[in-house]
Protein backbone atom coordinates (compact mmCIF):
# COMPACT_ATOMS: atom_id res chain seq x y z
CA UNK A 1 0.00 0.00 0.00
CA UNK A 2 1.44 3.70 -0.79
CA UNK A 3 1.48 6.54 1.47
CA UNK A 4 -0.02 8.51 -1.16
CA UNK A 5 -3.67 6.75 -1.67
CA UNK A 6 -5.91 3.89 -0.41
CA UNK A 7 -5.97 0.41 -1.92
CA UNK A 8 -9.40 -1.02 -2.50
CA UNK A 9 -10.07 -4.85 -1.69
CA UNK A 10 -9.65 -7.29 -5.54
CA UNK A 11 -13.01 -8.22 -4.44
CA UNK A 12 -14.62 -4.86 -5.53
CA UNK A 13 -15.07 -4.50 -8.87
CA UNK A 14 -12.55 -1.68 -10.81
CA UNK A 15 -14.89 1.07 -12.04
CA UNK A 16 -14.61 2.61 -15.29
CA UNK A 17 -12.95 6.52 -15.10
CA UNK A 18 -14.08 7.24 -18.04
CA UNK A 19 -18.13 6.81 -17.32
CA UNK A 20 -17.11 9.15 -14.09
CA UNK A 21 -19.50 12.64 -14.04
CA UNK A 22 -19.71 12.93 -10.44
CA UNK A 23 -17.11 13.25 -7.77
CA UNK A 24 -15.80 9.58 -7.09
CA UNK A 25 -19.74 8.11 -8.07
CA UNK A 26 -18.41 4.35 -7.91
CA UNK A 27 -17.59 5.31 -4.19
CA UNK A 28 -21.25 6.11 -4.11
CA UNK A 29 -22.17 3.13 -5.76
CA UNK A 30 -20.74 0.98 -3.15
CA UNK A 31 -21.46 2.63 -0.16
CA UNK A 32 -25.24 3.61 0.65
CA UNK A 33 -24.07 5.94 3.42
CA UNK A 34 -21.70 8.63 0.81
CA UNK A 35 -24.51 8.46 -1.77
CA UNK A 36 -27.28 9.40 0.98
CA UNK A 37 -24.88 12.13 2.31
CA UNK A 38 -23.97 13.04 -1.02
CA UNK A 39 -27.52 13.86 -1.75
CA UNK A 40 -28.08 15.94 1.78
CA UNK A 41 -25.09 18.29 1.50
CA UNK A 42 -22.56 19.26 -1.16
CA UNK A 43 -19.14 17.29 -0.78
CA UNK A 44 -16.70 18.74 1.44
CA UNK A 45 -13.78 18.65 -0.67
CA UNK A 46 -13.06 19.22 -4.00
CA UNK A 47 -13.30 17.16 -6.69
CA UNK A 48 -11.21 13.83 -6.12
CA UNK A 49 -10.15 11.33 -8.64
CA UNK A 50 -9.70 7.91 -9.53
CA UNK A 51 -6.94 5.71 -11.28
CA UNK A 52 -6.71 2.66 -11.90
CA UNK A 53 -3.96 -0.07 -11.83
CA UNK A 54 -3.64 -3.53 -12.78
CA UNK A 55 -4.45 -4.81 -9.70
CA UNK A 56 -5.99 -2.34 -7.27
CA UNK A 57 -7.66 1.12 -8.16
CA UNK A 58 -6.65 4.53 -6.16
CA UNK A 59 -8.28 7.36 -5.04
CA UNK A 60 -6.18 10.56 -5.31
CA UNK A 61 -6.65 12.58 -2.59
CA UNK A 62 -6.78 16.58 -3.10
CA UNK A 63 -4.51 18.78 -1.79
CA UNK A 64 -5.78 21.08 1.08
CA UNK A 65 -5.71 24.58 0.68
CA UNK A 66 -5.40 27.95 3.35
CA UNK A 67 -9.38 27.87 2.92
CA UNK A 68 -11.49 25.58 3.15
CA UNK A 69 -15.65 24.83 3.65
CA UNK A 70 -16.78 22.20 5.60
CA UNK A 71 -20.58 21.68 6.11
CA UNK A 72 -20.62 26.00 4.94
CA UNK A 73 -18.24 26.61 7.38
CA UNK A 74 -15.86 29.03 5.99
CA UNK A 75 -11.95 28.36 7.97
CA UNK A 76 -8.91 30.46 7.45
CA UNK A 77 -5.81 28.90 7.87
CA UNK A 78 -3.87 32.31 8.23
CA UNK A 79 -6.31 33.38 10.99
CA UNK A 80 -3.96 32.76 13.61
CA UNK A 81 -1.02 34.08 12.08
CA UNK A 82 -2.48 37.57 11.42
CA UNK A 83 -4.09 37.58 15.09
CA UNK A 84 -0.11 36.70 16.40
CA UNK A 85 1.29 39.04 13.77
CA UNK A 86 -1.37 42.02 15.35
CA UNK A 87 0.09 41.21 18.92
CA UNK A 88 3.58 41.69 17.96
CA UNK A 89 2.86 44.53 16.12
CA UNK A 90 0.89 46.08 19.75
CA UNK A 91 4.01 44.56 21.23
CA UNK A 92 6.54 46.54 19.20
CA UNK A 93 4.86 49.83 19.80
CA UNK A 94 4.43 49.32 23.39
CA UNK A 95 8.31 48.86 23.34
CA UNK A 96 9.36 51.94 21.17
CA UNK A 97 7.16 53.98 22.97
CA UNK A 98 8.65 52.59 26.45
CA UNK A 99 11.49 53.22 25.38
CA UNK A 100 11.16 56.79 23.67
CA UNK A 101 9.58 58.13 27.43
CA UNK A 102 12.80 56.22 29.07
CA UNK A 103 15.28 58.25 26.42
CA UNK A 104 12.99 61.10 27.30
CA UNK A 105 12.93 61.29 31.19
CA UNK A 106 16.73 60.66 31.01
CA UNK A 107 17.38 63.41 29.21
CA UNK A 108 15.11 65.72 31.37
CA UNK A 109 17.09 63.91 34.43
CA UNK A 110 20.64 65.06 33.09
CA UNK A 111 19.94 68.71 31.95
CA UNK A 112 18.45 69.61 35.63
CA UNK A 113 21.71 67.51 36.95
CA UNK A 114 24.14 69.04 34.68
CA UNK A 115 22.60 72.78 35.67
CA UNK A 116 22.88 72.16 39.23
CA UNK A 117 26.13 71.30 38.71
CA UNK A 118 27.10 73.87 36.75
CA UNK A 119 25.73 76.64 38.91
CA UNK A 120 27.83 75.22 42.09
CA UNK A 121 31.53 74.41 40.72
CA UNK A 122 30.87 77.64 38.68
CA UNK A 123 29.77 79.90 41.86
CA UNK A 124 32.86 78.22 43.80
CA UNK A 125 35.17 79.31 41.18
CA UNK A 126 33.97 82.90 41.20
CA UNK A 127 34.03 83.49 44.70
CA UNK A 128 37.86 82.89 44.67
CA UNK A 129 38.61 84.29 40.97
CA UNK A 130 36.54 86.86 40.04
CA UNK A 131 37.52 87.01 36.83
CA UNK A 132 34.08 86.44 34.55
CA UNK A 133 35.49 87.29 31.01
CA UNK A 134 38.30 84.63 31.67
CA UNK A 135 35.83 82.23 33.60
CA UNK A 136 33.61 82.92 30.21
CA UNK A 137 36.28 82.40 27.43
CA UNK A 138 37.60 78.94 29.57
CA UNK A 139 33.79 77.24 29.58
CA UNK A 140 33.96 78.34 25.25
CA UNK A 141 37.08 76.98 24.91
CA UNK A 142 35.97 73.58 26.67
CA UNK A 143 33.09 73.71 24.55
CA UNK A 144 35.11 74.30 21.63
CA UNK A 145 37.36 71.04 21.90
CA UNK A 146 33.95 69.49 22.48
CA UNK A 147 32.16 70.45 19.23
CA UNK A 148 35.30 69.05 17.68
CA UNK A 149 35.47 65.82 18.82
CA UNK A 150 31.87 65.33 18.10
CA UNK A 151 32.70 65.99 14.45
CA UNK A 152 35.92 64.33 14.04
CA UNK A 153 34.83 61.05 15.63
CA UNK A 154 31.45 61.10 13.73
CA UNK A 155 29.32 61.33 16.79
CA UNK A 156 27.04 64.00 14.84
CA UNK A 157 28.19 64.80 11.56
CA UNK A 158 30.46 67.78 10.57
CA UNK A 159 28.10 70.46 9.10
CA UNK A 160 28.92 72.45 5.66
CA UNK A 161 28.82 76.13 6.54
CA UNK A 162 28.54 79.07 3.98
CA UNK A 163 29.88 82.34 4.60
CA UNK A 164 26.92 83.83 3.91
CA UNK A 165 25.09 81.11 7.34
CA UNK A 166 28.42 82.69 9.38
CA UNK A 167 27.48 86.47 8.67
CA UNK A 168 23.64 85.27 9.56
CA UNK A 169 25.54 83.33 12.86
CA UNK A 170 27.42 85.92 13.87
CA UNK A 171 25.21 88.42 15.47
CA UNK A 172 23.37 84.99 17.51
CA UNK A 173 27.25 84.56 18.63
CA UNK A 174 27.71 88.01 19.72
CA UNK A 175 24.73 88.19 21.95
CA UNK A 176 25.14 84.34 22.94
CA UNK A 177 28.72 85.58 24.34
CA UNK A 178 27.48 88.55 26.63
CA UNK A 179 24.82 86.13 27.82
CA UNK A 180 26.82 84.22 29.44
CA UNK A 181 29.46 86.83 30.34
CA UNK A 182 26.74 89.06 32.34
CA UNK A 183 25.60 85.68 33.70
CA UNK A 184 28.92 85.11 34.91
CA UNK A 185 29.24 88.64 36.58
CA UNK A 186 25.97 88.43 38.03
CA UNK A 187 26.80 84.83 39.90
CA UNK A 188 30.43 86.29 40.79
CA UNK A 189 28.35 88.99 43.00
CA UNK A 190 25.00 87.79 44.03
CA UNK A 191 23.84 84.79 45.15
CA UNK A 192 23.21 81.56 42.43
CA UNK A 193 19.44 81.71 43.96
CA UNK A 194 19.08 85.62 43.33
CA UNK A 195 20.78 85.37 40.07
CA UNK A 196 18.03 83.07 38.84
CA UNK A 197 15.08 84.92 40.15
CA UNK A 198 16.30 87.62 38.21
CA UNK A 199 16.46 85.16 35.39
CA UNK A 200 12.99 83.99 35.77
CA UNK A 201 12.45 87.61 33.97
CA UNK A 202 13.42 86.06 30.37
CA UNK A 203 9.87 86.00 29.51
CA UNK A 204 9.32 89.45 30.25
CA UNK A 205 11.85 90.21 27.84
CA UNK A 206 11.12 87.24 25.32
CA UNK A 207 7.77 89.34 24.61
CA UNK A 208 9.09 92.53 24.49
CA UNK A 209 11.42 91.63 21.96
CA UNK A 210 9.07 90.02 20.18
CA UNK A 211 6.60 92.31 19.44
CA UNK A 212 9.17 94.99 18.87
CA UNK A 213 11.20 92.76 15.95
CA UNK A 214 9.07 89.78 15.59
CA UNK A 215 5.35 91.97 15.31
CA UNK A 216 3.92 89.70 17.18
CA UNK A 217 1.36 91.11 19.47
CA UNK A 218 0.96 89.54 23.04
CA UNK A 219 -2.64 88.82 24.05
CA UNK A 220 -4.48 89.56 27.34
CA UNK A 221 -3.51 86.16 29.16
CA UNK A 222 0.35 86.57 27.95
CA UNK A 223 0.56 89.80 29.43
CA UNK A 224 -1.56 88.52 32.85
CA UNK A 225 0.92 85.82 33.28
CA UNK A 226 3.94 88.44 32.99
CA UNK A 227 2.32 90.77 36.03
CA UNK A 228 3.54 87.66 39.26
CA UNK A 229 6.89 87.54 37.25
CA UNK A 230 7.67 90.97 37.53
CA UNK A 231 6.20 91.43 40.80
CA UNK A 232 7.79 88.59 42.51
CA UNK A 233 11.32 89.49 41.18
CA UNK A 234 10.55 92.79 42.76
CA UNK A 235 9.74 91.61 46.13
CA UNK A 236 12.84 89.17 46.01
CA UNK A 237 14.93 91.49 45.16
CA UNK A 238 14.07 93.82 48.09
CA UNK A 239 14.60 91.44 50.74
CA UNK A 240 17.66 89.69 49.45
CA UNK A 241 20.78 89.98 51.69
CA UNK A 242 23.26 89.19 48.69
CA UNK A 243 21.48 91.99 47.14
CA UNK A 244 23.98 94.79 44.65
CA UNK A 245 23.14 96.64 41.97
CA UNK A 246 25.99 95.13 39.52
CA UNK A 247 24.74 91.42 40.64
CA UNK A 248 20.92 93.02 39.55
CA UNK A 249 21.77 94.83 36.16
CA UNK A 250 24.18 91.72 34.90
CA UNK A 251 20.76 89.50 35.35
CA UNK A 252 19.03 91.79 33.81
CA UNK A 253 21.60 91.73 30.98
CA UNK A 254 21.83 88.28 31.07
CA UNK A 255 18.05 88.22 30.32
CA UNK A 256 18.13 90.87 27.18
CA UNK A 257 20.85 89.05 25.31
CA UNK A 258 19.38 85.96 25.94
CA UNK A 259 15.99 86.65 24.14
CA UNK A 260 17.90 88.76 21.44
CA UNK A 261 19.51 85.36 20.68
CA UNK A 262 16.04 83.61 20.54
CA UNK A 263 14.23 86.03 18.37
CA UNK A 264 17.52 86.02 16.30
CA UNK A 265 17.71 82.53 16.18
CA UNK A 266 13.69 82.37 15.49
CA UNK A 267 14.52 84.64 12.51
CA UNK A 268 17.23 82.62 11.43
CA UNK A 269 15.36 79.65 11.10
CA UNK A 270 12.83 80.80 9.32
CA UNK A 271 15.09 81.51 6.30
CA UNK A 272 14.96 77.17 5.08
CA UNK A 273 17.97 77.81 2.72
CA UNK A 274 20.34 79.03 5.53
CA UNK A 275 18.69 77.06 8.86
CA UNK A 276 20.51 74.72 10.25
CA UNK A 277 19.24 72.47 12.67
CA UNK A 278 19.22 73.48 16.59
CA UNK A 279 22.32 71.37 17.92
CA UNK A 280 24.86 72.31 14.48
CA UNK A 281 23.60 75.95 15.38
CA UNK A 282 24.53 76.14 18.94
CA UNK A 283 28.04 74.25 17.78
CA UNK A 284 28.63 76.67 15.73
CA UNK A 285 27.87 79.37 18.26
CA UNK A 286 30.17 77.75 20.73
CA UNK A 287 33.07 77.75 18.35
CA UNK A 288 32.29 81.81 17.47
CA UNK A 289 31.73 82.59 20.69
CA UNK A 290 35.04 81.38 22.31
CA UNK A 291 36.86 83.18 18.75
CA UNK A 292 34.87 86.53 20.16
CA UNK A 293 35.85 85.93 24.04
CA UNK A 294 39.67 85.41 24.43
CA UNK A 295 40.57 88.35 22.76
CA UNK A 296 38.19 90.19 24.55
CA UNK A 297 38.90 88.55 28.11
CA UNK A 298 42.14 89.02 27.72
CA UNK A 299 41.90 93.08 26.90
CA UNK A 300 39.78 93.29 29.88
CA UNK A 301 41.11 90.93 32.56
CA UNK A 302 44.83 90.38 31.08
CA UNK A 303 45.93 86.34 31.56
CA UNK A 304 44.90 85.78 34.80
CA UNK A 305 44.64 81.44 34.50
CA UNK A 306 48.52 80.83 34.63
CA UNK A 307 49.32 78.64 37.84
CA UNK A 308 52.01 81.03 38.85
CA UNK A 309 49.24 84.15 39.27
CA UNK A 310 47.00 81.73 41.00
CA UNK A 311 49.81 80.37 43.26
CA UNK A 312 50.38 83.77 43.96
CA UNK A 313 46.83 84.55 44.40
CA UNK A 314 47.33 82.10 47.50
CA UNK A 315 44.70 79.51 45.38
CA UNK A 316 45.01 75.92 45.26
CA UNK A 317 45.73 75.57 41.50
CA UNK A 318 44.48 72.06 41.08
CA UNK A 319 41.58 72.92 43.24
CA UNK A 320 39.99 75.75 40.83
CA UNK A 321 41.63 74.34 37.29
CA UNK A 322 39.18 70.69 38.52
CA UNK A 323 36.47 73.04 39.27
CA UNK A 324 36.61 75.31 36.41
CA UNK A 325 37.22 71.89 33.91
CA UNK A 326 34.12 70.49 35.57
CA UNK A 327 32.00 73.98 35.44
CA UNK A 328 32.61 73.79 31.92
CA UNK A 329 31.87 70.51 31.47
CA UNK A 330 28.29 71.14 32.72
CA UNK A 331 27.96 74.15 31.25
CA UNK A 332 28.23 72.63 27.45
CA UNK A 333 26.66 69.38 28.65
CA UNK A 334 23.62 71.02 29.88
CA UNK A 335 23.32 72.91 26.57
CA UNK A 336 23.80 70.43 24.77
CA UNK A 337 21.21 68.02 26.46
CA UNK A 338 18.46 71.45 25.97
CA UNK A 339 19.11 71.38 21.88
CA UNK A 340 18.22 67.70 21.94
CA UNK A 341 15.50 67.74 24.09
CA UNK A 342 14.08 71.08 21.59
CA UNK A 343 14.05 68.08 19.09
CA UNK A 344 11.97 65.53 21.21
CA UNK A 345 9.25 67.46 22.96
CA UNK A 346 6.90 71.01 21.95
CA UNK A 347 8.35 74.51 23.08
CA UNK A 348 5.23 74.44 26.14
CA UNK A 349 7.25 71.16 27.30
CA UNK A 350 10.38 72.33 27.10
CA UNK A 351 9.43 75.91 28.93
CA UNK A 352 8.44 73.81 31.68
CA UNK A 353 11.11 72.15 31.97
CA UNK A 354 13.21 75.32 31.94
CA UNK A 355 11.12 76.65 34.95
CA UNK A 356 11.03 73.31 36.86
CA UNK A 357 15.26 73.28 36.21
CA UNK A 358 15.37 77.23 37.60
CA UNK A 359 13.68 75.60 40.55
CA UNK A 360 15.78 73.21 40.89
CA UNK A 361 18.63 75.52 40.80
CA UNK A 362 17.24 77.57 43.75
CA UNK A 363 16.90 74.89 45.74
CA UNK A 364 19.61 73.05 46.03
CA UNK A 365 21.93 76.53 45.69
CA UNK A 366 20.32 77.42 48.96
CA UNK A 367 21.26 74.00 50.59
CA UNK A 368 24.59 73.67 49.42
CA UNK A 369 25.75 77.14 49.95
CA UNK A 370 23.30 77.69 53.33
CA UNK A 371 22.33 81.02 51.67
CA UNK A 372 20.00 82.78 54.19
CA UNK A 373 16.81 83.28 52.92
CA UNK A 374 13.46 85.19 54.34
CA UNK A 375 9.90 84.34 54.27
CA UNK A 376 9.16 87.33 52.19
CA UNK A 377 12.26 86.64 49.71
CA UNK A 378 11.20 82.55 49.28
CA UNK A 379 7.33 84.20 48.68
CA UNK A 380 8.60 86.41 45.79
CA UNK A 381 10.83 83.56 44.39
CA UNK A 382 7.76 81.23 44.33
CA UNK A 383 5.19 83.92 43.00
CA UNK A 384 7.51 84.77 40.06
CA UNK A 385 8.53 80.87 39.42
CA UNK A 386 4.29 80.55 39.28
CA UNK A 387 4.37 82.82 36.89
CA UNK A 388 6.96 81.58 34.55
CA UNK A 389 5.07 78.60 34.71
CA UNK A 390 1.45 80.10 33.96
CA UNK A 391 3.34 82.37 30.70
CA UNK A 392 4.24 78.55 29.91
CA UNK A 393 1.56 77.09 29.80
CA UNK A 394 -0.45 80.77 28.38
CA UNK A 395 1.92 80.95 25.33
CA UNK A 396 2.37 77.59 22.96
CA UNK A 397 4.63 79.33 20.84
CA UNK A 398 7.11 80.65 23.16
CA UNK A 399 10.53 81.00 21.17
CA UNK A 400 12.78 77.93 22.06
CA UNK A 401 15.53 78.33 24.99
CA UNK A 402 18.28 76.40 26.43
Amino acid sequence: MQSSAFSLSRTLPTPNPRKLSHPCPSLHRYNPFLKALSASSPPPFPRCSLSSTSHNALITLPKLTPEHQFNGVRVKAADSISLSADDDDVDEVSTSKFKDTLVLGLLFGLWNLFNIYFNIYNKQVLKVFPYPATVTTAQFAVGTVLVILMWTSNIYKRPKITGAQLIAILPMAVVHTLGNLFTNMSLGKVSVSFTHTIKAMEPFFSVALSAMFLGEVPSIWILSSLLPIVGGVGLASMTEVSFNWAGFWSAMASNLTNQSRNVLSKKFMVKKEESLDNITLFSVITIMSFILSAPFSILMEGVKFTPSILQSAGLNVNQVYTRSFIAALCFHAYQQVAYMLLQRVSPVTHSVGNCVKRVGVIVTSVLFFGTPVSPINSLGTGVALAGVFLYSRVNPTKPKTA
